[in-house]
């Protein structure tokens, strides 16, 4: 196991409990993103707990000059303070690289040159199709050899997920063919080098969950718990996304907008909240977090016509 991971051990023992928030740069912050940003924070505070904050820059194409900055401003802005110092992706090349070699080690990954368009045609799920090909590192991918496949997790807010075997057999990618680290790849080993005992997120994060998990288990740590929470949709029926254009947040007043965004997760809010600043209204945020108030959202991913998720009837 990589030692810069093994070494978080003791700090997971001493802090009960610790979340976090982790945007990309590729846009500003949106009403979608203060939901999960609020719901986490709230969350840690609730549970007396910590809360942290991560960038996570790790694909440059798709990152927007000065976004960082705007969203460390935007959260300070919204009352949402973080605990510790903020971690950077781009800053953290020589962990991924030696939870890579780790896994090279234990006889764990692979490379792979298959390409997208091969994998659609076959369906939308990765065959395992060099998994014994012995593929030489130049221009391939690196693929995790999956050994402990995760087809179900108990969700905080959703209850018991599953999923559908093809997906959580998979092996998935870790690393790119250009050379990025995948996103999988990067949060495992970011959330077990932090701490991480609680991840709150949005519902459209549900799928990679089993993925993160059976890399926990690959890595032998242990995996934190898990809250997905309802997305915020546009007019069209879209989340909210920096994809989609939603609009940034407002730099007025945030006590309407994180009013609106309590009211969106069916939290109290004070009757008189326009008499409360922000520290207070954030005060009575935490004291009165309720998570069974919040809606069950169903969250499904599908790859073509075939759901990939699906919400256990209770």
């Amino acid at each position: 196991m990589p030692k810069n991971i093994h070494s978080q051990q003791a700090l997971q023992k001493r802090v009960p409990y610790v979340g976090r928030f982790a945007p990309s740069p590729s846009g500003d912050l949106h009403f979608g993103s203060l939901i999960a940003a609020l719901g986490s924070y709230l969350q840690a505070r609730a549970e007396d707990g910590r809360w942290l904050v991560r960038i996570e820059d790790i694909d440059p194409p798709r990152e927007i000059p000065g976004a960082a900055a705007r969203i460390l401003a935007t959260l300070e802005h919204y009352g949402l303070h973080w605990d510790g110092p903020v971690i950077y992706q781009s800053q953290r090349h020589a962990a991924y690289r030696a939870a890579l070699d780790w896994l090279e080690q234990q006889g764990l990954s692979y490379y792979c040159t298959c390409t997208r368009n091969r994998i659609q045609q076959i369906g939308g799920y990765y065959d395992g199709y060099c998994r014994n090909r012995h593929v030489p590192a130049a221009g391939a991918a690196i693929r995790l050899r999956q050994t402990h496949p995760v087809y179900t997790f108990c969700d905080k807010l959703l209850g018991e997920l599953h999923a559908v075997p093809a997906l959580a057999e998979e092996d998935f990618i870790i690393r790119r063919r250009d050379g990025l680290f995948a996103y999988n790849l990067a949060v495992v080993v970011d959330d077990a080098f932090q701490g991480v005992t609680e991840i709150v997120r949005g519902a459209d994060l549900i799928e990679p969950t089993v993925r993160q998990i059976a890399l926990y288990q690959q890595l032998q740590q242990p995996a934190p718990c898990y809250l997905h929470l309802p997305l915020a949709l546009n007019h069209d029926g879209n989340k909210l996304s920096k994809q989609n254009h939603a609009p940034p947040l407002p730099h007025g007043d945030p006590r309407p907008v994180l009013v609106a965004a309590l009211k969106f997760l069916h939290q109290p809010v004070p009757e008189c909240w326009q008499d409360l600043d922000l520290p207070l209204l954030l005060r009575f945020a935490v004291k009165n977090w309720d998570l069974a108030t919040i809606p069950r959202q169903g969250a499904l991913a599908a790859t073509d016509n075939t759901t990939a998720f699906s919400k256990e009837a209770r």
